[in-house]
């Protein structure tokens, strides 16, 4: 292995090692992983698959029609969601509502 590719290697392995929280004991597992990405980065012919482009119709013929895709629901905007619960505004707790039923009459004692 030549210094240049260990160096890479070893860049990669540090560089995986503190995205993970700098875990001990994994060092052979970052090795590996940073291994694979330099051989990755070194031959692109394998690592990148191929496009291969769809038939087109012929003259004459139509186009099928493209699958009707499902729209996706709004989720929360990042900022709020990427806010710990310790930090997030406390919520005023809710006011009861006045009743508008009449309360019954109170009954008086037989004597």
């Amino acid at each position: 292995m030549s210094a240049k590719k260990e160096d890479r290697i070893r860049e990669f392995a540090y560089q995986i090692w503190e995205s993970e929280g700098k875990p001990h004991g994994q060092a052979k597992r970052h090795w590996e992983m940073a291994t694979k990405l330099v051989e990755a980065e070194q031959s692109p012919d394998k690592a990148a698959p191929k496009r291969v482009s769809k038939a087109k119709p012929a003259a004459g013929e139509a186009a099928p029609a493209a699958p009707i895709k499902a729209r996706a629901s709004k989720a929360a905007p990042k900022a709020e969601a990427e806010k710990p619960a310790l930090l997030k505004p406390a919520k005023a707790p809710a006011k009861a509502k006045p009743s508008t039923t009449p309360k019954p009459a109170a009954k008086k004692p037989k004597a």
